[in-house]
């Protein structure tokens, strides 16, 4: 038990430490201020070049997604989830300590060039996360928590930032094994999480982006657009487009539906889904409903 105790403890000290130093270290490696940084500047393309002509610059949801930005990065994690993660961790490798396994690694890559090993990462982490974004659609409790991604009603490019916590442990914890099993032997991916972090911006921003035949492997703001649908075609009830970063996953899996460009296409919920508007609405109904005991 005190091993359990010092892991959460150096969780908090060890996260508020870095949270500080993130803070207060200015630089080209630093994760603050690249999301601040990339948050400004694809706002102002926004305001200088929208493609929803008729959108306010501070569109409707703007102030509770920057408020989700700091939420999601930074304060959750401080608040709970890095000393939860690391307990997890602790935990599962204890458990298959019991069978003597001390090492998971089944695929070996450590020895490839470190640019291959950032391609192989991306893309490996980008196809569970397409098949995790799928299963939140499709499990009906994991829809009650990613109902507050689809809450955005204008779309911007902080509606990226705006989910559940809960997201975050289903995330984490579906890619720990499969992201684990892999001996990468590189510690920082620093330049996959910036890729991923602009390019997932870009994707809700209110920018036209002609793609050209990209649109097959990336992701953007047009078919994105279409994920977000207020009605969904007969053809894709449970949603499309569940591409994160990486387009190609829902063409190779005909989960894609892109008909034509619709600036204003109608998005978010269900007209008649009474979904909370403010923070702590959205944090407690998607516990309430997920596992409440059908009548």
């Amino acid at each position: 038990m005190e091993k359990y105790v010092s892991t959460i403890a150096g969780a908090y000290s060890g996260y508020w430490n870095y949270l500080v130093y993130e803070i207060l270290t200015p630089g080209w490696h630093n994760y603050f201020y690249w999301l601040v940084g990339a948050s400004l500047a694809i706002w102002l393309l926004e305001v200088f070049f929208p493609w929803r002509k008729n959108q306010p610059a501070i569109r409707q949801g703007f102030w509770m997604d920057s408020f989700y930005l700091i939420w999601n990065y930074f304060l959750f994690s401080l608040v709970v989830y890095n000393a939860l993660s690391m307990l997890g961790v602790q935990l599962f490798g204890d458990f298959l300590g019991l069978f003597g396994i001390t090492n998971i690694i089944a695929f070996q890559v450590a020895s490839l060039p470190t640019w291959v090993q950032l391609v192989l990462i991306f893309v490996v982490r980008d196809f569970m996360q397409w098949n995790i974004h799928r299963m939140l659609h499709h499990v009906p409790w994991m829809w009650e928590f990613h109902k507050v991604h689809h809450s955005v009603d204008e779309m911007g490019f902080s509606a990226l930032l705006r989910y559940h916590f809960m997201e975050n442990i289903i995330y984490r914890t579906l890619e720990y094994v499969p992201l684990a099993m892999i001996g990468f032997g590189i510690d920082d991916f620093f330049i996959v999480h910036i890729f991923t972090l602009v390019t997932g911006q870009l994707g809700h921003a209110n920018l036209y982006i002609p793609l050209g035949p990209v649109k097959y492997f990336l992701n953007g703001p047009q078919m994105h657009l279409w994920h977000h649908a207020k009605h969904l075609p007969p053809t894709h009830p449970r949603g499309s487009n569940y591409g994160i970063t990486l387009s190609i996953w829902d063409f190779v899996f005909r989960t894609n539906h892109w008909p034509h460009d619709n600036e204003y296409l109608p998005i978010g919920l269900p007209a008649g889904e009474n979904f909370p508007k403010d923070f702590v609405g959205q944090m407690v109904q998607p516990f309430q409903k997920a596992f409440r005991k059908p009548n």
